[in-house]
C-alpha cells in the first residue's frame, strides 16, 4: 500500500512539473493581488483545460483532478484561500513550492504551527482569524512551557522574512498558509479541536448519571438488537424462511409493531428508515409543510451523488427552494440562506450543509414530535404487524432449507424505489398547462 502510495504521489508530481514548463505547460502571468504584483500566477478555467486536454477526459473529471491537486497541496488559490477547490473559472492560483509537496515528509508538528501561527500574530498586530485565534489560544495552553521558545523563533523568522523583498515575501507568505490551510484545515480540525477542548473543560458528569443514561439506552434499544432479543417470526438464517426480510422490505404497505416503534427512538431512526420516511411525508403532506423534508433529501442526494451531477442538481436545489418565488421555498434565517446561496456561485457536495442541519433541527425539534402525536403515526401504530413467533420441527427446518427461495435481488429492489421516485417526482411537479394543450392538439391531430 506504501509503494502503491509512493507511484501515485509520483505520477501527480510528474504532472505538476509538467503544468509548469514554460512551453507546453499551463500559462501564468504576473497578477496584482491588493497592492503587490505576484508572479506566475494561473487560473483554474486553463488549470482544468491544459489537463482536459492531456488526459483526453471531460472537464467534470478534470476539476475533479484539480481539486485533489489542491487538496494534497501542490496547488493553492490565491483568493479564497480556505476553499480547497478548483474552480472552473477565473478564480487565481499558485503551484506551491516543491519545498512544501508532501514527498518531503514534512511533520506537520504542533511547535512549528505554533511559531508559524505566533509569527503571523506578530504580523497582523494580533487580529488572527477566528479559526487561527483559537488554534492559537489552544496551542499556547498546550504548549505553554515550551512558549518562550516559539515566540523566539517566530521573532527570528518575522525580522528574516522582512529582509525579503515585498513581492517574494507576499509570495512565501501565501505558500506557507497554503501548507498550513492543507494540514490544518480551518473547519474539520478546528471544529474537533473546539469539541475536545470543550470536552476537557467540561465538568466531570457524575458516574451516576452517565450510567443511568446508558441505561437508558440499552432498554430503549434492548427488544431491537438481535443479539439480545430474537428476530420475529423467525432468524431466517437458522430456519430458511425469508419471512422476516420480507415483512422489513422497503416497500411493505404495513410494517411490523417493532418498526414503527423504532421511528419514535429518535428523529434520525425515522430518515434512515425509507418506510419510516415515507410515512412522515404522509403527515407532512397533510399540514402542507413537505419542502423541508425534500429540501433535506436533495441535499443528501447531492452530498452523495456523481460529481458530473452536482452542478446541475445544485441549479435545481436553488430553482426549487433558495431562489425569490421559489415553489417550494424554505424559511431558513438570512445569514444561512446568505451563505449558501453564495456558495451555490461554485458548488460543491458540502455546499448545503450548513442549510441542511439548521432545516434538519428545525424537523426535530418541532415537526417530528408534531408527528409522533399525530393520527398518522398513531393508525400506524394501530394498523403494524405483530408476528406470531414460528414454532419449527426439526423436519420443517430441513425443508425450508431444501425449498430455499432466491429472494429479491438488490438491484430489482433499487429499479423499485427509483420507479417510486420518479412517480413521486412527476407528482409533485408543477403541470405545465402549456406543454400538456400542446401535446393534446397533437394528439387529435394525429387522430383525424
Amino acid at each position: 500500500m506504501h509503494v502503491l502510495c509512493k507511484i501515485n504521489r509520483n505520477i501527480l508530481e510528474a504532472i505538476v512539473v509538467e503544468m509548469q514548463d514554460s512551453k507546453s505547460g499551463v500559462k501564468g502571468s504576473d497578477q496584482k493581488l491588493n497592492v503587490t504584483t505576484i508572479p506566475h500566477v494561473i487560473n483554474g478555467k486553463d488549470i482544468i483545460t491544459w489537463i482536459t486536454n492531456k488526459m483526453k477526459t471531460t472537464p467534470e473529471e478534470a476539476e475533479a483532478f484539480g481539486t485533489m491537486l489542491v487538496a494534497y497541496g501542490y496547488i493553492y488559490p490565491l483568493q479564497n484561500h480556505k476553499k480547497l477547490v478548483m474552480c472552473n473559472d477565473t478564480s487565481l492560483y499558485r503551484f506551491q513550492t516543491p519545498y512544501f509537496w508532501p514527498t518531503q515528509k514534512w511533520v506537520a508538528e504542533d511547535t512549528d504551527y505554533a511559531i508559524y501561527l505566533a509569527k503571523r500574530n506578530i504580523r497582523k498586530k494580533g487580529m488572527l482569524e477566528p479559526y487561527e485565534q483559537v488554534h492559537y489560544n489552544h496551542l499556547h495552553e498546550w504548549l505553554n512551557h515550551k512558549w518562550d521558545f516559539i515566540v523566539m523563533q517566530s521573532t527570528e523568522q518575522y525580522k528574516a522574512g522582512k529582509e525579503r523583498k515585498k513581492p517574494d515575501r507576499v509570495v512565501f507568505d501565501c505558500q506557507e498558509r497554503a501548507y498550513w490551510i492543507v494540514n490544518r484545515p480551518p473547519v474539520s480540525v478546528c471544529d474537533s479541536n473546539i469539541f475536545y477542548q470543550q470536552a476537557i473543560m467540561r465538568s466531570k458528569v457524575k458516574s451516576s448519571v452517565s450510567l443511568g443514561a446508558l441505561a437508558k439506552y440499552a432498554t430503549t434499544y434492548k427488544n431491537h438488537d438481535p443479539f439480545l432479543a430474537p428476530c420475529l417470526p423467525s432468524n431466517p438464517w437458522q430456519t430458511d424462511n425469508d419471512t422476516y426480510w420480507t415483512l422489513n422490505m422497503r416497500l411493505v404497505d404495513v410494517p411490523t409493531k417493532m418498526r414503527v416503534e423504532r421511528w419514535s427512538f429518535s428523529f434520525f431512526e425515522l430518515l434512515n428508515d425509507l418506510r419510516g420516511r415515507d410515512d412522515f411525508k404522509v403527515f407532512l403532506k397533510k399540514e402542507f409543510s413537505g419542502e423541508n423534508l425534500a429540501f433535506w433529501e436533495a441535499a443528501e442526494e447531492l452530498k452523495w451523488g456523481t460529481a458530473s451531477s452536482i452542478t446541475s442538481k445544485a441549479e435545481t436545489v436553488f430553482k426549487t427552494f433558495l431562489a425569490p418565488g421559489a415553489p417550494r421555498w424554505i424559511n431558513i434565517d438570512g445569514r444561512t440562506m446568505g451563505l449558501t446561496v453564495k456558495g451555490l456561485d461554485h458548488p460543491h457536495r458540502y455546499v448545503l450543509e450548513a442549510a441542511q442541519t439548521h432545516v434538519f433541527l428545525l424537523m426535530k425539534k418541532d415537526t417530528f414530535f408534531r408527528y409522533l402525536k399525530s393520527p398518522v403515526y398513531k393508525d400506524m401504530q394501530k394498523k403494524a404487524l405483530n408476528p406470531e413467533p414460528h414454532n419449527f420441527s426439526p423436519a420443517q427446518l430441513e425443508n425450508n432449507a431444501k425449498n430455499r427461495s432466491l429472494g429479491i435481488h438488490p438491484i430489482t429492489l433499487w429499479q423499485q424505489e427509483e420507479e417510486l421516485k420518479a412517480k413521486a417526482a412527476a407528482a409533485s411537479a408543477p403541470v405545465d398547462i402549456k406543454a400538456m394543450m400542446s401535446k393534446i392538439d397533437r394528439k387529435r391531430k394525429t387522430h383525424q
